[in-house]
């Protein structure tokens, strides 16, 4: 059975984004260095041509895809961006979007969207009982602190 784990870039002190982040903007001022790492090299990601990467970073992210079964993300992250306009760049992975509120719209694109009401124990549930036996990946620094 697959683990749960946290698989994001993430500074030390917890954050995902500099300051001042939101909607048209979700990794703030100065955020974009904690993920450069996934846009600096000139080797694209086997699972998303979006990403462009060093060799060894390919090596370790296609990894994280391939023992990814599900990916748990907090409301925040998905409103910030904009719930991926419908296609969360880690393609045929299903995301699990812990909210008090499931909103009423939500952009049709290739990912399933699964919105838990129920607390956070639920919503790993859920995601363990369709990631097949892979990883669990938990993404948005409120879930993850």
């Amino acid at each position: 059975m697959g683990k749960v784990i946290l698989d994001m870039s993430m500074s030390l002190d917890g954050f995902i984004a500099g300051p001042n982040d939101g909607i048209g903007k979700p990794l703030g001022d100065g955020g974009a260095i904690l993920h450069d790492w996934l846009f600096n090299g000139k080797m694209a990601s086997r699972y998303n041509d979006f990403f462009k990467l060093s060799s060894s970073s390919r090596e370790v992210f296609d990894e994280s895809i391939e023992t990814t079964g599900a990916i748990v993300v907090g409301k925040r992250t998905f409103d910030v961006v904009e719930g991926w306009g419908g296609s969360h760049p880690i393609h045929g992975v299903p995301v699990f979007a812990l909210t008090h509120h499931v909103p009423e719209k939500v952009a049709k694109g290739t990912t399933t969207f699964t919105f838990v009401t129920d607390g956070i124990e639920s919503a790993i549930e859920k995601a363990k009982a369709v990631a097949g036996g892979k990883n669990v990946g938990v993404a948005g620094a409120n879930i993850a602190q």
